[in-house]
């Protein structure tokens, strides 16, 4: 089952998100996939078409609130809530929350929106759903921008994955909060603690504001069955692939853009992502993890002339 906002929230929510925006939305509306109801939007009403991809459900779609309006200028934009966040349902369950599912999602914003192809932006582990997406339905895809890729490869493992998720810690420092049980005694406390690690950059105290915000739209079950599905490269699918290696299938025109300075995934895994894609490596020199917001002058050009460059 399905649990959406009510109507009152989301009007609530609508009107506050609208009243802040540079540039409001031209098309809105909402795409079904598997029964779960997810909140889309359009901006811009010529030119391609760039999709924003959610990066994890403790964020929605605002954490690209500084590419949209530049980029709408030029193209039609793109950008969804995650299933568990914004204006989108809360299904409860890993099984909604595996990468399969999401790829599905993916798709199914795209048929509701009209768009044919698009160039996928996939942020963290928007990333590993944007290479799945390129590899099952190349169709869909113009290219591929990939930031602070959140993928298993052979590079040192993220402090996140190293802590066991499941075990209750001696004590609640540091990346002891990554785990089930923190999150339900303190979900703000954890997004307090990670967007702080998010955004090494000095003077963050505005975007790390704004996630937090975004996380206490969500609520812990929600984010612990994020964690617990399965994801690309696990090895808990009998099909499953290698992210190295898929990456190394694909032809579609791609770039990695990484910062310097990220605490959530190590610069090696963008290194070796480029390379695996044969694509361009950018890296945000003192960037963190959520570069898009910290450089959003550099990164917006990014975008620009990649998207520019494939269509």
């Amino acid at each position: 089952m399905t649990v959406g906002l009510s109507p009152v929230r989301a009007a609530s929510m609508r009107r506050t998100v609208d009243a802040v925006r540079a540039r409001p939305p031209d098309h809105r509306g909402y795409a079904v996939s598997d029964g779960v109801r997810l909140y889309w939007e359009q901006t811009g009403r010529t030119g391609p078409a760039i999709f924003l991809l959610p990066p994890w459900s403790i964020v929605h779609s605002r954490c690209w609130k500084l590419q949209v309006p530049h980029l709408s200028r030029h193209f039609q934009v793109i950008t969804a809530d995650p299933r568990g966040n914004g204006r989108s349902d809360r299904p409860a369950g890993p099984d909604h929350y595996a990468d399969g599912v999401l790829v599905a999602d993916t798709v199914a914003v795209l048929d509701a929106a009209g768009i044919d192809s698009a160039v996928l932006v996939g942020l963290s582990m928007g990333a590993r759903i944007a290479l799945q997406v390129a590899d099952l339905r190349p169709d869909r895809v113009r290219g591929l921008v990939l930031l602070g890729s959140s993928v298993r490869t052979t590079a040192p493992l993220p402090a996140c994955w190293v802590q066991p998720f499941e075990q209750v810690p001696d004590s609640d420092e540091g990346w002891n909060r990554f785990t089930a049980d923190y999150w339900r005694r303190d979900l703000p406390g954890f997004a307090r603690f990670f967007f702080g690690e998010i955004f090494p950059e000095p003077h963050s105290s505005k975007p790390i504001d704004d996630a937090v915000e975004w996380a206490t739209e969500t609520d812990a079950e929600t984010l612990i069955a994020t964690q617990r599905a399965p994801f690309l490269g696990d090895g808990r699918r009998p099909d499953d692939v290698a992210a190295l290696e898929l990456a190394g299938r694909l032809s579609c025109a791609a770039l990695v853009i990484h910062g310097s300075d990220d605490h959530i995934v190590p610069l090696a895994t963008g290194r070796q992502l480029a390379a695996a894609l044969s694509s361009r490596l950018e890296v945000i020199d003192g960037g963190g993890h959520c570069v898009q917001a910290r450089h959003p002058v550099r990164v917006n050009l990014l975008l620009q002339r990649f998207a520019e460059s494939v269509s």
